[in-house]
């Protein structure tokens, strides 16, 4: 339950001046447009003009231009440790030898689908049905796969305790829609035509001795198999309905075809016992397909998830075939990223907190973590204020919900333990190569923790990625070291801005916690309906009428499309519940002479609040973009993170004089609170 900001960069220290500042960027301003009417335009419509697309962004927004510097701060670090011989073996010298492997593109274009070989010839060999189960193992030993993927997670029943979730995939465009919906059909063929190119760029159509084209429609029908067996989006939002706690031998009963036994024994999990199938109705497709359908086919499936897998680090007709498809098609994008800034991507991907360990100890200040714990506690007493204040609450569910916000476990800056990466294996053959044996270090990780107690000190995100979340089992809110800086945290602003910005971001991660998801947790992140049924009830009404009012947006007039007011509930839960939290922060801070309490650059501080928090979501996007994100996305696009959530709380309808007939006005009765 993240925020979806993806970015990072360092923040800049020192003590908070004399002189502090408004916080607002009077350039990201639109003074042509009316508040009152659109308040996005008003708020982010200079930012909008002032940072046009360019051909290398589908979506261009506030956090994109802190992605860019998080890269070149990274690309500091990695060049420090390149322009020097390293020992090897250490970390220093798996991150140049890796970074270097994939900045070679000579190299590269040498070898063409030559790393990729082996794996298609051994798929190829395959005979017997015995062979196909055998060789799944091997490929999801390996990080690439098919049908299905097992990972460790908290057991909902007893939260303290890793157990095995296995959890559909397997299908290459990832959304089912794409493949069922005949709107879709230009996807679907895009998608046809990058399969068939790819096919023949790794030489399989020879290996197997079929034409390109024909494997393509063998797994394209295949996946479509699959692609209907998936449960949705919005069914893969309910806990309850994913969560299927089974021993191996009913798990044998329901998918005799993949012998589930012997493919725990093969993943290297120690007496499997019982695990979680959170789909089960697709596990069972996935046992009749390799049961019955042809083995040909399944192979051919088999050897596209290899190339599809690999293709961002073979070479260069590889790369341009996948970006046509995933960043042309897909999201609009018009060119791919500079080779440089993808190998530190990836680069970053496999050793997060080795290059977040470094990140830290260069750009992340002690007081910025220290004045983030003040806000945190600050919100903290401000939710307590909101939960004891509900109207619609009953006195025994707010003493279980304070029990619960009590509990949660705060997480700020960095780890205070680091990942090992003494086992990760880094040579200097093939880039894949390198990245088969990361995706077998990172299974392995996440295998070795099944059965075993959960870890509340591991941290789901490195300290360098601007983002935050909430972990349900654990109870926990995580705010990482790169988000503690402008636009979201200004050392240097008054704390009207930041309670809108920052603060928003912990309330939001707070309230996850009590969204519709997060609420069917207990305070000990065990899956427990905590709630007196009055209260539940009223809880669904209030969260039903907001999704409905979500889905009556229009985000865009062609294609015409409509926003998913249900996929995006638990995230617009959370940015109401952060708004009203931190907005009360606030005042308790002004309260107190924390916060000046008169105009800056023309702005109240109740103004400034609101226009810090949309500042947040300034963008542009592509209307491929667009459509991609909203059938995907739990998140409701920028513009509406703004303009469709502040018309609910009555506090910014009161700080900019909203009236009956603004653009930007609801009647008080449609107006939904939650938190």
């Amino acid at each position: 339950m993240t925020l979806s900001l993806v970015a990072a960069v360092g923040c800049k220290g020192g003590d908070k001046p004399a002189e502090l500042t408004s916080g607002i960027h009077l350039s990201n301003l639109d003074t042509t447009a009316n508040p009152v009417d659109d308040f996005y335009q008003y708020a982010c419509g200079g930012w909008v003009k002032n940072n046009p697309l360019d051909d290398e962004h589908s979506r261009y927004g506030a956090f994109d231009i802190l992605a860019d510097t998080n890269r070149e701060q990274m690309k500091t670090l990695i060049d420090e440790i390149t322009k020097n011989d390293q020992q090897e073996g250490t970390i220093p010298y798996k991150i140049a030898t890796l970074y270097n492997v994939g900045m070679d593109s000579a190299r590269l274009q040498q070898q063409g689908a030559e790393p990729i070989q082996a794996l298609l010839n051994e798929i190829n060999a395959l005979s017997t049905r015995e062979e196909l189960s055998k060789e799944l193992v091997a490929l999801h030993r390996q990080g690439i796969n098919p049908f299905f993927g097992l990972f460790s997670e908290a057991d909902f029943d007893n939260s303290k305790m890793q157990i095995g979730w296995i959890y559909q995939a397997g299908t290459g465009m990832g959304e089912r829609d794409y493949y069922l919906e005949s709107k879709n059909k230009h996807l679907q063929d895009a998608y046809m035509q990058l399969m068939t190119k790819e096919f023949a760029l790794a030489g399989y159509d020879k290996i197997a001795s079929m034409a390109p084209d024909v494997l393509a429609k063998m797994v394209y029908n295949l996946e479509t198999r699959l692609a209907k067996a998936q449960y949705d989006n919005l069914t893969n939002r309910d806990p309850f309905k994913t969560f299927h706690k089974m021993n191996v031998a009913n798990a044998e009963k329901i998918a005799p075809a993949i012998g589930f036994k012997s493919y725990f024994e093969g993943m290297g999990v120690e007496a499997m016992d019982t695990f979680n199938m959170a789909q089960p109705e697709f596990i069972t497709e996935v046992s009749n397909i390799l049961a019955k359908e042809n083995i040909e086919t399944i192979k051919a499936y088999y050897a596209w998830n290899v190339i599809n897998g690999a293709a961002a680090y073979l070479s260069d007709d590889f790369v341009n075939a996948n970006f046509d498809f995933y960043g042309r098609t897909l999201s609009g994008m018009q060119q791919n990223r500079p080779r440089w800034k993808r190998v530190t991507s990836t680069l970053n991907g496999a050793m997060s907190e080795a290059l977040g360990q470094m990140y830290v100890e260069k750009y992340f200040p002690a007081e910025a973590k220290d004045r983030m714990i003040t806000l945190v506690n600050n919100l903290k007493e401000a939710f307590k204020q909101r939960i004891t204040d509900a109207a619609w609450m009953n006195q025994a569910t707010k003493e279980k919900a304070i029990e619960k916000l009590d509990a949660v476990y705060v997480k700020v800056g960095y780890p205070d333990k680091w990942r090992d990466y003494s086992k990760l294996e880094i040579k200097d053959d093939s880039y894949f190569a390198n990245i088969l044996r990361s995706n077998r270090f990172d299974v392995d990780y996440s295998i070795n923790k099944i059965n075993k107690p959960t870890d509340r000190d591991e941290w789901g995100m490195p300290p360098q990625m601007v983002n935050a979340y909430y972990n349900p089992t654990t109870n926990e809110i995580c705010f990482p070291a790169a988000i503690l800086q402008p636009p979201f945290f200004d050392m240097n602003a008054d704390d009207a801005a930041n309670y809108g910005a920052i603060g928003v971001v912990i309330g939001h991660e707070m309230s996850h916690g009590f969204d519709d998801q997060g609420r069917l947790y207990d305070k000990d992140g065990n899956l427990k309906d905590w709630w007196l049924p009055e209260d539940a009830d009223n809880f669904k009404a209030n969260a039903k009428k907001l999704a409905e009012y979500f889905s009556t947006i229009q985000v865009l007039d062609n294609p015409l499309t409509m926003a998913n007011g249900e996929l995006t509930l638990g995230e617009n839960i959370a940015d109401n519940g952060g708004l009203h939290i931190s907005y009360l922060a606030m005042q308790n801070a002004k309260a107190k002479g924390q916060v000046k309490d008169e105009p800056m650059d023309g702005f109240t501080p109740e103004q400034r609040f609101f226009l810090a928090y949309a500042a947040v979501w300034a963008n542009n996007i592509r209307n491929e973009e667009i459509v991609r994100l909203t059938n995907e996305d739990v998140h409701s696009l920028g513009m509406w993170r703004v303009n469709g959530t502040l018309k609910h709380v009555t506090e910014f309808v009161e700080a900019f004089g909203v009236k009956e007939g603004d653009g930007m006005w609801i009647d008080p009765e449609q107006r939904v609170t939650l938190w």
